[in-house]
């Protein structure tokens, strides 16, 4: 078994069944949380996003919205300005390119105000099913750093990095894995690696204990 494969599997084991974190209900809800998400905890997304989809319930809605109205429902997710101004550039695309339904493909997805190729990969894979990538955050990087699994810094190229690592069905929940590791342990500046599994075959662990 290869490194990256043994990681893999300590991963599963311990994470089995991780998921996104943001509250949706449609895939529009779930584009909105995404660009909402941008230097933001999940947690704060969560705490907006109820009274902001009741306001607006769907993308025609958002379209239409008043821009500073909508910068006050979203304040506290902070950046709120170019957040207000993707999520209402966003609304107008899908609604005028793509008949309001948010579209299933990579390259479509990402001519959207807001969505680069992380967002359109948890689109793609939370909403639609499909491993089209590896969503790349700051726990991704980090931790696909520490574990040995890459050495770059970009996540583009972070991204090509563990893709050639994994077989495609992997992919989605490699980052979810990935997310809910740094979540409970291999935290930044700080990891727990006197409480982690993968201490033994993790390259930087020494630094830590």
């Amino acid at each position: 078994m290869t490194h990256a494969q043994e990681v893999y599997k300590r991963l599963h084991a311990l994470y089995k069944g991780a998921k996104c974190a943001l509250h949706f209900t449609n895939a529009w809800e779930l584009l909105v949380a995404t660009i909402l998400s941008a230097q933001c905890t999940d947690k704060r997304v969560n705490m907006v996003t109820p009274a902001l989809f009741k306001r607006y319930p769907a993308p025609e809605d958002f379209a239409s919205a008043d821009k500073i109205e909508l910068e006050k429902y979203i304040h506290s997710t902070g950046f709120f300005r170019n957040k207000a101004k993707n999520i209402l550039g966003a609304a107008q695309t899908v609604v005028e390119k793509f008949g309001g339904e948010v579209p299933d493909k990579m390259e479509k997805l990402v001519t959207i105000p807001g969505i680069a190729r992380k967002s359109a990969n948890v689109l793609l894979y939370v909403w639609y099913g499909k491993n089209e990538g590896v969503v790349v955050d700051t726990h991704v990087k980090r931790i696909s750093n520490r574990l040995g699994l890459t050495k770059e810094q970009n996540p583009v190229k972070i991204e090509k990095d563990l893709m050639k690592l994994y077989p495609r069905e992997k992919w989605g929940p490699l980052a979810y894995y990935l997310v809910d590791h740094g979540r409970a342990l291999c935290k930044a500046p700080t990891p727990k690696c006197m409480q982690c599994p993968l201490t033994d075959i993790c390259p930087t662990s020494k630094k830590y204990l």
